[in-house]
């Protein structure tokens, strides 16, 4: 008997193999193998004259989806029906969630098998857990196929139904969905309350005192009987103190006239406390909690977590990866004590096993916390890993046998001491006993360190003791605006609200920056103005879509649509052609939506008017009763916009550049001038004869109002040669790229090898010997950015056996062989991707490159045909014309052309800008 299994991905489909007895097949579907129209070209002909077919869905056939295969699918999709033919039994053995059910549904729906079919659900892929899944299987479940599709729908009626609006009334390409809209407006209220923030200032003083030859702290809390008062004190929107509150504020001049007060008097300890504190080793991870301590410890994205997490769970390292529980079974919470007994010692174990509990409201899908798999967890030096996989693992290893952990005993120590009518405080903190600090402690990637980290050791002390005072300073503060969301901060937020499912929340991210709704700031998401402006339409005219509340109880809809609780059609009904509903809202709402003010951004600090324009944001302002505009930096964003920066941007669009002074060699001009990317350097002007001047950016902390000529001249001196290789007698150069300053050591036809300059080296003043010690450190930087690794290694091309890889690029995977790249389809993920599959695409790419130069060549040899024929006519008219152009006056010939180009951000510009083509907003 010949069995067929069916999973998602090609690495899924290798692990499985070794666990699966003679007769089992295993092919991999590649994910999906069909979904809604992904555009027009996809949409089949019968239908596309319907007034639905664009949403892929028949909202006047009961909500009827309309499912295509894509083409980079109808190969898999054969491939497998001739598996089938072969086999006597079918196993659909997809992801156990509502999206691996989906899975399952629509490959009985595609294949239509004639022979009997089970589903096989399993959590980890291990021997045992394998064996299992075959003695247990079922019928694909229904409910959560109709949950899974009631919640696909639904987000294509808010994408589709939204989107189009959003490229009519702002600009073209942005994107609205049911959980992205809100994680951006919780990014844009946060932004908001930062730029409304006023801050505020406060002194207090801060002494070292030492007894018995230890040194501790001590801090001001009290002055005649009074709090001081701290940073929690004051109001954010004044930067006063809050009306009402009984403290002392010290100014400056106040701290300073009383640190000269008390310096000299004596110091008494007044009172001493400790408290005993325990505390309890945090749950094993959930999908959440794995992508904000993976951001936090480890600064991957949620999108980066997710897909190392996935590879991880397929090849058998841990269990499936995508969950809300934090239940550990008994074969998990034995192999976790099993370790923390070989490694740590009885003493670390916890007196009884360790069982958590969730609490979140919504919890679904798999039945057990993300763990190490098997029944003895693997050590991460055990596995062979390396890199992020590695680290991902060892995370999730330390957090789950910490879970079996003893707690950790601390003492809490506060002393109060008095000197004249001030109080000071001191505060320690000893560990009694480390407990599961030992293996692992939130935030920290080396608990031995963390440990040390959360002591802080005092003297010991008693009521009467007179410490001696080595230091006393006064120390001013100032009050910081509430924090930018970090992705684990925003993850956290979204899971508490209970907006959208922690499974997709590294795509709504994702996509949130790869839309240019925010970009990353360090570790922090800071928002653009196209995000201010598409919240501020939404919020005003569609409130309940962004509102957290409304969102999150159709998050519970869905959920008890999975259940049977709630009926998916009437909520359907509702939701779109209601009297309320979506498409009337938006059909009502169109025309009253005004395209300029949709455009318009109003900051509180700013008086001049920021509009999202075709081309990116610009500023637009009033100069002798005209409106002048210019374009904005394209990485700029409302948090960096300035009075002062706009004074500056007009200035140079009104008077033209600031001239810095004349280049000692050539005497042409040198501007100083603020453009797309950040200020830079030029020399000489923009003229006929002069197109493309030699410009250079600004290095980071260089500030265009301070830069002087030599610096000018130096910067435009660039790339500098700095001598010759003495292994191969090529140049060396130094220069300043778009991601900093570097050394290249340029071989012509051999290539360029570069090397970042590191923090304490110089652009002006570096040497050949420090640039040769750079070039010849192991590489790992290159023009400033890490050398990009291969996320995976596909195999060789057959034609030159060449490297086919995966990389990540800025937007998102593609395959590279060579010189060709060409992105993942729609459906495909790093792990799913085969060879084969890579080969097709890059063969097809070729191809149309190809094409593409053939059809150049025909074009160009018309041109030159066409260019024969008309020689003759061209001669005979070259008389007649230098007559006419010497009847043209030199003011003529200046301003020819300009009105067919005019300048970027001129108000002609920005007229041409206010609509996209309707071309567009089809797209």
């Amino acid at each position: 008997m010949s069995t067929l299994v069916i999973v998602e991905s090609p690495t899924k489909a290798r692990t499985i193999r070794n666990f699966l007895p003679k007769g089992y097949r295993v092919e991999a579907s590649m994910g999906h193998i069909r979904d809604l129209p992904r555009d027009a070209s996809e949409i089949p002909a019968k239908v596309k004259s319907e007034k639905w077919s664009s949403l892929g869905v028949n909202v006047e056939a009961d909500f009827e989806p309309l499912y295509v295969i894509p083409k980079d699918k109808k190969k898999v999709v054969s491939e497998l029906k001739s598996a089938l033919k072969e086999a006597d039994e079918l196993l659909l053995a997809t992801d156990e969630d509502r999206e691996g059910e989906s899975i399952s549904w629509h490959l009985l729906q595609v294949l239509k098998p004639k022979i009997p079919t089970r589903r096989m659900v399993f959590h980890e892929i291990t021997d045992d857990a394998i064996h299992a899944a075959l003695q247990k299987c079922r019928e694909v479940d229904q409910r959560l196929v109709r949950a899974q599709e009631t919640r696909r729908i639904l987000d294509r009626l808010v994408g589709y139904t939204l989107s189009p609006l959003l490229w009519k009334k702002i600009a073209p390409s942005l994107s609205a969905g049911r959980v992205q809209s809100v994680a951006v407006k919780l990014l844009v209220q946060r932004e908001r309350e930062r730029l409304a923030f006023v801050q505020g200032s406060y002194w207090d003083l801060k002494a070292v005192l030492e007894k018995d030859n230890t040194s501790f702290e001590s801090k001001l809390v009290t002055l005649e009987g009074k709090k001081l008062a701290t940073g929690s004190d004051f109001d954010e929107n004044t930067g006063q103190i809050v009306e009402g509150r009984d403290v002392v504020l010290l100014s400056e001049t106040d701290a300073r006239a009383l640190q000269a007060r008390l310096t000299g008097q004596s110091w008494a300890v007044a009172n001493i406390e400790e408290r005993p504190v325990t505390r309890k080793p945090a749950p094993p991870f959930t999908t959440s909690t794995l992508q904000q301590e993976a951001n936090r410890k480890l600064r991957l994205s949620a999108r980066e977590t997710m897909r190392v997490a996935q590879s991880l769970y397929e090849k058998g390292y841990i269990t499936y990866m995508r969950t809300d529980s934090v239940h550990l079974s008994k074969q998990a919470i034995a192999a976790a004590r099993s370790c923390v007994e070989t490694l740590y010692g009885s003493d670390y174990l916890s007196p009884k096993p360790r069982q958590y509990h969730t609490k979140s409201k919504g919890a679904q899908e798999a039945h057990e916390a993300i763990r190490p798999a098997g029944q003895t967890f693997r050590t991460p030096k055990e596995t062979g890993l390396k890199s992020t996989e590695l680290s991902l693992y060892e995370l999730i290893w330390k957090r789950t046998v910490a879970t079996q952990m003893a707690e950790a005993r601390q003492t809490h120590i506060t002393v109060d001491l008095t000197i004249a009518t001030a109080g000071f405080r001191s505060s320690g903190k000893r560990i009694d006993f480390p407990g599961f600090f030992r293996a692992y402690v939130e935030g920290s990637d080396d608990p031995d360190a963390a440990i040390d980290d959360q002591e802080v050791i005092l003297p010991v002390l008693q009521v009467g003791d007179q410490p001696n005072c080595q230091t006393l300073d006064a120390v001013g503060h100032e009050t910081q605006p509430p924090a930018r969301f970090t992705e684990a901060s925003l993850v956290k937020v979204l899971e508490r609200e209970g907006i959208g499912r922690p499974s997709t929340y590294a795509t709504v991210i994702g996509t949130i920056i790869d839309r240019g709704y925010a970009q990353r700031l360090g570790n922090a998401l800071q928002p653009s103005f196209t995000a201010f402006a598409v919240t501020d339409l939404l919020d005003k005219h569609f409130p309940d879509l962004v509102d957290v509340g409304f969102t999150a109880r159709m998050e519970q809809t869905l959920d008890e649509i999975s259940t049977g609780e709630a009926e998916w059609l009437p909520y359907l009904q509702e939701f779109y052609l209601g009297e309320t509903g979506l498409d009337h809202l938006v059909k009502e709402r169109e025309s009253a939506i005004d395209s300029s003010e949709a455009r318009t951004i109003r900051l509180d600090n700013i008086e001049a008017t920021v509009r999202i324009g075709r081309f990116g944001p610009y500023v637009e302002a009033e100069h002798d009763q005209e409106s002048v505009t210019a374009s904005l930096p394209k990485d700029m964003t409302p948090a960096d916009l300035t009075p002062e920066q706009i004074e500056v941007i007009l200035k140079q669009k009104i008077e033209g550049p600031e001239k810095l002074g004349v280049h000692p060699e050539t005497q042409e001009p040198i501007f100083v001038l603020l453009g797309s990317y950040g200020p830079y350097v030029q020399l000489g002007e923009v003229s006929e004869s002069n197109k493309r001047p030699k410009r250079t950016s600004l290095p980071k902390g260089l500030d265009p109002d301070q830069i002087t000529l030599d610096q000018a001249v130096q910067l435009l001196a660039l790339p500098r040669k700095l001598g010759d290789h003495p292994d191969t007698g090529a140049p060396v150069k130094v220069g300043l790229g778009r991601f900093g300053p570097y050394v290249v050591h340029d071989q012509g036809k051999d290539g360029k090898d570069y090397r970042s300059l590191k923090k304490d080296d110089s652009l002006f003043d570096i040497q050949l010997e420090r640039a040769l010690e750079l070039l010849a450190m192991p590489k790992g930087t290159r023009g400033g950015r890490r050398t990009k690794e291969p996320l995976r290694v596909l195999g060789q091309h057959p034609e030159d056996e060449t490297p086919v890889n995966i990389y990540e690029g800025p937007y998102g995977h593609y395959i590279k062989h060579n010189k060709t790249n060409v992105g993942l389809p729609e459906g495909q993920t790093v792990e799913s991707m085969t060879l084969d599959l890579a080969l097709e695409l890059l063969a097809t790419k070729e191809g149309a490159k190809k094409s593409k130069k053939k059809s150049t060549a025909k074009v160009s040899k018309a041109k030159s045909t066409r260019a024969k024929t008309s020689r003759t006519k061209t001669t005979k008219s070259k008389t007649s014309q230098a007559k006419t152009s010497k009847s043209r006056t030199p003011k003529a010939k200046a301003t020819e052309g300009k009105a067919a180009a005019p300048k970027a951000g001129s108000s002609k510009t920005r007229s041409k800008q206010s609509a996209p083509a309707a071309s567009e907003v089809a797209d």
